[in-house]
């Protein structure tokens, strides 16, 4: 009887020849079908997402820094022996080794790069080489990169993030010959990882629709609803753009002033509460808080004029109108995350021209209102690519979910996407089950005309922070708004850097609570009580530099999160017999996590 595809035989030292000839016809027929599984858009006569555009773009800034150079034939030679000399000094070193000698590497990994972790990168002399090349090679171009003359800084900014991606792409520790574990791997396995791995790239590339989704996590270890976004609750308000979950009480007296979330819609609401360990809402809710949180709708093509008002009107502002129903209370405190803080914001700005005072104080979780210092996500917005993002949104009505997905991994390609590919396409191992990744990978559309006034608005024309933007006719200021605000930032996050949340903090009219987590942008706001892995920080006012308040502030163990419950607990302590969710018109329709956060991208 006929063995499975990729059925193997371990062997310690030498491959079974037999087995592998049958293995290395299977992976053939594997590239076969993830070939056909790439083409299929182009056979189809769809619309592929602009790869091509990208390397133009990646030409077009390395292509600046090689002309800075270029300019100045005496420093261009200087840079070229710089790189012949450390190559020299390799060489001899390999040669010394080869003699029986011990000689010190001429290039050293970083302690925390786990790619040259298996003994041979170091004990193996052809390796050793190999990896040592590669160090000098990519650390003398980012030198390039970081002492070229006469580039501005958006311009470098882009040049070392395309540097980043290359070298990250050619490491010897991405390819067969070349990796001594994969190596290994592949005799001892008669090449049966080869066979499961083409396998899953073929299934992952079916999955992205003739793009590589690359496979981070487990995903039919996880159910939204079943053992992922499981804190009870009801949705009990939908309209075109999201859906009102109210959360059930655990205690028998609750806050009387209610708790309104407000996520990001780049990504789905449960980064919250991917399990009841990990749940920020679960902690919440056991607080005595009643938790109210918008889904937001996962939009296509019917919500392409759905604007940022349209989020603020239909998002914010309808969920405070239903709070009101339900709780009988006028104000409420809000929590803004990411581009859900931009939006709350935005909408007290509003709300203070107006004089609307439904939203008593305001938490924002690595949300940004100035975009002087944004982070490593501004690589990718200019006015050209913009107007090309427009463009392209204009023909669907949204921006495809891979887009801001493949974007998010590229910022950390060497944990992110080469890790994923080593070892589930080249060593054929399925990915572990975790929930965090698993979350990652799930995706969501932007509509085209919320997403063009963000990047315009925000992250090219900064105009919030300057009091130009307008909604509705109304000219917004951050100045205006007097509530007391806590603002959250995390030390290494990338996507909003501390620097960048400092110094928005200096614009609110009112009193702000600074607070600096560790870790980044996911972690450092998921850490929970239980298992705390960060400390925190807190301080003064919001004065000079971040790293003048970080000197004088007091440092924490554990987690921030009693800290800012007990800053909303002070500010109306008054509880009231506990909330069961809905009331009046508002007649629960489903059970949470309710089902706009089911629809996939």
């Amino acid at each position: 009887m006929d063995k499975p595809p990729g059925d193997e035989k371990v062997n310690p030292s030498t491959p079974d020849f037999d087995e592998l000839s049958r293995n290395l016809s299977l992976f053939l027929e594997g590239a076969g079908k993830a070939t056909a599984a790439y083409l299929k858009p182009l056979s189809e006569g769809r619309h592929r997402s602009g790869f091509a555009e990208e390397a133009a773009e990646a030409v077009r800034s390395l292509g600046h820094v090689a002309e800075a150079w270029m300019t100045d034939p005496h420093k261009s030679l200087e840079a070229q022996t710089r790189l012949g000399s450390q190559f020299l000094d390799l060489w001899a070193s390999t040669l010394r080794r080869a003699q029986g000698e011990t000689t010190e590497p001429i290039a050293k990994p970083e302690i925390k790069d786990s790619r040259f972790q298996d003994p041979e990168w170091s004990e193996n002399p052809v390796f050793d080489f190999l990896k040592q090349a590669y160090l000098i090679t990519s650390r003398w171009a980012e030198g390039l990169i970081d002492d070229a003359e006469g580039l501005d800084d958006h311009t470098r900014r882009k040049a070392q993030f395309y540097l980043k991606q290359l070298s990250s792409a050619f490491s010897p520790s991405n390819f067969l010959l070349t990796n001594p574990e994969l190596l290994r791997e592949t005799v001892q396995k008669s090449g049966a990882n080869l066979v499961r791995g083409m396998h899953m790239l073929a299934e992952d590339i079916e999955a992205g629709g003739g793009e590589l989704r690359i496979r981070q996590s487990d995903p039919t270890q996880f159910k939204v609803g079943v053992n992922i976004a499981t804190t009870p609750g009801k949705v009990i308000f939908r309209n075109d753009l999201m859906e009102l979950i109210q959360y059930s009480p655990s205690t028998d007296e609750v806050l009387k002033r209610p708790l309104l979330i407000v996520p990001p819609w780049i990504n789905k609401f449960y980064i919250l509460d991917l399990n009841p360990e990990k749940s920020f809402i679960r902690w919440a809710v056991s607080q005595g808080l009643t938790v109210f949180c918008i889904s937001w709708v996962n939009p296509d093509a019917e919500h392409a004029d759905k604007s940022f008002e349209h989020y603020m009107d239909e998002g914010i502002f309808a969920a405070l109108d239903v709070i009101k129903e339900v709780t009988g209370e006028k104000k409420v405190t809000a929590i803004g995350y990411c581009v859900g803080g931009t939006l709350l914001a935005t909408a007290l700005a509003y709300m203070a021209a107006k004089r609307d005072k439904r939203i008593d104080s305001a938490t924002f979780f690595t949300a940004q209102v100035d975009f002087t210092y944004a982070g490593d996500l501004k690589v990718f917005v200019d006015k050209d690519r913009v107007s090309a993002l427009e463009a392209s949104m204009k023909r669907r009505g949204y921006l495809e979910g891979s887009h801001m997905a493949n974007a998010f991994n590229m910022l950390r390609p060497n944990d992110l996407i080469w890790p994923y590919v080593v070892n589930v396409y080249l060593k054929g191992h399925a990915p572990f089950p975790f929930d965090l990744l698993y979350w990652n990978s799930d995706s969501t559309r932007m509509p085209a005309a919320n997403h063009a006034f963000y990047l315009r608005n925000c992250y090219l024309d900064n105009k919030l922070a300057k009091g130009e933007m307008e909604i509705g006719g109304v000219k917004l200021s951050l100045k205006k708004i007097k509530i007391p605000v806590f603002n959250l930032a995390t030390k290494e996050d990338h996507i909003a850097p501390a620097r960048s949340v400092f110094l928005g903090s200096k614009i609110f009219g009112g009193p702000v609570d600074f607070v600096l987590a560790g870790s980044g942008h996911i972690a450092g706001v998921v850490n929970p009580v239980n298992k705390p892995k960060y400390q925190f920080w807190t301080g003064g006012p919001v004065e000079g530099e971040l790293e003048d308040w970080l000197g004088k502030a007091m440092e924490t163990e554990g987690t921030w999160w009693p800290h800012w419950f007990s800053w909303i607990e002070k500010q109306d302590p008054r509880r009231v017999p506990a909330r069961e969710p809905g009331g009046g018109k508002f007649v629960p329709l489903c059970n949470a996590p309710g089902t706009y956060v089911l629809a996939k991208s």
